[in-house]
C-alpha cells in the first residue's frame, strides 16, 4: 500500500504546485523510484479519464473515507495499470465492490466518445512539435555496449530499424516498432513518442540510458577527451555524469558534486548501473568547493547544469499543460544561484572550457545569467559559435547571445533546453607579444629560449574543437 500512498502524495504535491513530478518523486522517500515515478506520470496521464470514470461511478461519495488523489491512483491501477497484483492493502476490497461498476463507466466512456482502445481516450495535442510528440530518445552507453548491438537487439525484438535520421519530418513520423539513428549524436537512438521502455532488459543492465537528446548536448559539446579531469558541478540525478564518463572512455577523473543526498544516493546506483568507474561522488556544495584546491589543479573541463525553474522539462508540459511562468521572485532567487554558480566555475585557474545548461526556457535563467558572468570576468571567456545548424538559437539580448542554442518541442522535438559553451581567452604573454611586434629587437641567444617556448606553449594549449 506504501506505493499507492507515496503515489496520491506526489499527486497531490503537483497540484498544489509544491514541485515537478520527477522533484517530488525523489524527495519522497520511496524506495523503488523508477516504480513510484512511472506510476504517476501514468496516473496523471490518465488524469481527466479517471476523473470521468470516478464522478459516474459516485466513488467518493459512496467512500468518504477514500482521498481523491488516492482514488485516482487505485482506480487508475484496477483498470488501466497491471491490477493490484497482491497490493492495495485495506482498499483492494472496497475498490472491488465498485469494480463492476468502474468497468461499466470506463465502457460508457469509451462508447461516448466513439473510441475502442483506452489509449484513444487520452486527450493529448496533435499540433507537430507538441510535447506529447517528442520521440523517446535512447542513449547507447558505450561504456558497456555499441550502437550495433543494441540495435540489433531491438531487430530481434521485432522492431524495424530506419537508419539514420535526416530531418526532423523524419522522427515526427516515427509510428509503432519503427526507429531510427539520430542525426547529430551518433549513439542516440529515436523511438515513437510514448514508447515505454523502463522494463526494458537492456535499460536495467545499464546498456541504455532514457535521455532526452537536448540534455544530451551538454557533455557532447563539452566534450572532454579521455584522461581529462571534469567537474560536475550539479550532478543529480548523473544522466549527464554518465555520459561524460563515456566520452571518457572512464579514463581521467569526474568530480560530481550535489547538496541532496536522497539524489546522489540515487545517482551512485545510476552510474554503478552504467559501469561508471572515474567518478568520486561527494554531498557538498559546489560554492563551497576551493578552486585552488590541489584535487582540482587539473580540471580543465566544467558541466555546469544548476537547479532552474524546470520550465521547459517535458514532463512537466505533460503533466501540468498551461501551467504558467515561474513567478518573478523564484526567478531571482533561482538566477541569482547560478549567477553565482557559473562565476564561481569560471575562477578555476586551470578551466579551459564549460558548458552551461538548463532545461528553463526563461530569459533569466539563461541569456541574462552567462552575459552577468562574462562581463564580471571581462575578457578572459568568450562564448564559443557551436552546432551553426541548430535551428533554435539564443535571444539577441546581447551581443554574442546567438552562439548560445536553446532547444523546445516545436523547433527541435527535444525538451526545452538552454546551452552556453564558454571557453577561456588564451592571453599573450607580454614578453610575446614584444616579440610579435619587434622581432627584430630579440636577442641574439634567442633561437633556443624560442625553441623551448613554443615547447611550452604546444604543452599547454588546449583543443577546444567544438
Amino acid at each position: 500500500m506504501a506505493l499507492y500512498a507515496a503515489a496520491a502524495a506526489v499527486l497531490a504535491g503537483v497540484e498544489s504546485r509544491q514541485g515537478s513530478i520527477k522533484g517530488l518523486v525523489y524527495s519522497s522517500g520511496f524506495q523503488n523510484v523508477k516504480q513510484l515515478y512511472a506510476l504517476v506520470c501514468e496516473t496523471q496521464r490518465y488524469s481527466a479519464v479517471l476523473d470521468a470514470v470516478i464522478a459516474s461511478a459516485g466513488l467518493l461519495r459512496a467512500e468518504k473515507k477514500l482521498r481523491p488523489h488516492l482514488a485516482k491512483v487505485l482506480v487508475y491501477e484496477l483498470l488501466l495499470g497491471k491490477g493490484f497484483q497482491g497490493r492495495g492493502g485495506r482498499w483492494k476490497p472496497v475498490l472491488g465492490r465498485h469494480q463492476a461498476r468502474l468497468k461499466a463507466e470506463l465502457a460508457r466512456l469509451k462508447v461516448h466518445r466513439g473510441v475502442s482502445r483506452n489509449e484513444d481516450l487520452l486527450e493529448v495535442e496533435s499540433r507537430p512539435g507538441s510535447a506529447s510528440q517528442v520521440p523517446r530518445f535512447v542513449r547507447v552507453n558505450t561504456l558497456k555496449t555499441c550502437c550495433d548491438d543494441v540495435v540489433d537487439y531491438f531487430k530481434r525484438q521485432g522492431f524495424s530499424y530506419q537508419g539514420r535520421a535526416s530531418s526532423l519530418d523524419d522522427l515526427r513520423a516515427l509510428k509503432g516498432k519503427h526507429f531510427l539513428s539520430d542525426p547529430l549524436l551518433p549513439e542516440l537512438l529515436a523511438f515513437p513518442a510514448q514508447t515505454d521502455l523502463h522494463e526494458h532488459p537492456l535499460y536495467q543492465a545499464g546498456h541504455f540510458i532514457l535521455q532526452d537528446k537536448a540534455s544530451c548536448l551538454p557533455a557532447m559539446l563539452l566534450a572532454p577527451p579521455p584522461g581529462s579531469h571534469v567537474i560536475d558541478a550539479c550532478a543529480a540525478p548523473g544522466n549527464k555524469t554518465s555520459h561524460l564518463a563515456a566520452l571518457l572512455k572512464n579514463q581521467g577523473k569526474i568530480f560530481a558534486f550535489d547538496l541532496d543526498a536522497k539524489r546522489l544516493a540515487s545517482m551512485a546506483t545510476l552510474l554503478a548501473r552504467a559501469g561508471v568507474s572515474c567518478c568520486e561522488l561527494a554531498e557538498e556544495d559546489f560554492l563551497a568547493v576551493s578552486p585552488s584546491d590541489l584535487r582540482y589543479r587539473q580540471v580543465h573541463y566544467i558541466l555546469l547544469d544548476p537547479s532552474c525553474s524546470g520550465s521547459g522539462m517535458l514532463t512537466r508540459q505533460l503533466e501540468e499543460p498551461g501551467a504558467g511562468t515561474p513567478s518573478k521572485e523564484r526567478l531571482r532567487a533561482l538566477a541569482g544561484f547560478q549567477q553565482r554558480a557559473l562565476c564561481h566555475a569560471l575562477t578555476f585557474p586551470s578551466l579551459q572550457r564549460l558548458v552551461y545548461s538548463t532545461c528553463s526556457l526563461c530569459q533569466e535563467e539563461n541569456e541574462d545569467v552567462v552575459r552577468d558572468a562574462l562581463q564580471q570576468s571581462p575578457g578572459a571567456f568568450r562564448l564559443v559559435p557551436v552546432l551553426p545548424s541548430w535551428p533554435h538559437r539564443g535571444l539577441s539580448t546581447f551581443p554574442g547571445a546567438e552562439h548560445c542554442l536553446r532547444a523546445a518541442p516545436e523547433t527541435t522535438l527535444t525538451g526545452g533546453f538552454f546551452i552556453a559553451v564558454i571557453e577561456r581567452v588564451e592571453v599573450p604573454s607580454p614578453v610575446s607579444q614584444a616579440e610579435a611586434l619587434a622581432p627584430e629587437l630579440t636577442p641574439s641567444p634567442a633561437p633556443k629560449r624560442k625553441k623551448r617556448r613554443r615547447k611550452a606553449a604546444a604543452g599547454a594549449s588546449t583543443s577546444l574543437g567544438t
